[in-house]
């Protein structure tokens, strides 16, 4: 157990990349229904950072888009 070092079970494990920042994508939009869904697995919660290697930055925008697109009904809440 226990946080630090960076190491996985032997293999270090390497920072991912925001993949927002890479395309250079300044607004995120709620329309883009399949940017959403990436962010969002199975379970339809939104991935967080540490998980899908998003800044903290695009993660905010990710995440008021989300919430946006499930207000109009673009994407679902949960999925079963």
């Amino acid at each position: 157990g226990g946080r630090g070092g960076g190491f996985r079970r032997g293999g270090f494990r390497r920072r991912k990349v925001c993949r927002f920042c890479v395309d250079k994508v300044d607004y995120i939009d709620y329309k883009d229904v399949r940017v959403m869904m990436m962010a969002i697995p199975e379970r339809g919660k939104i991935q967080p950072r540490r998980i899908s290697g998003t800044c903290a930055k695009h993660q905010r925008k990710l995440t008021t888009a989300v919430k946006r697109a499930r207000q109009l009904a673009l994407i679902p809440y949960v999925t079963d």
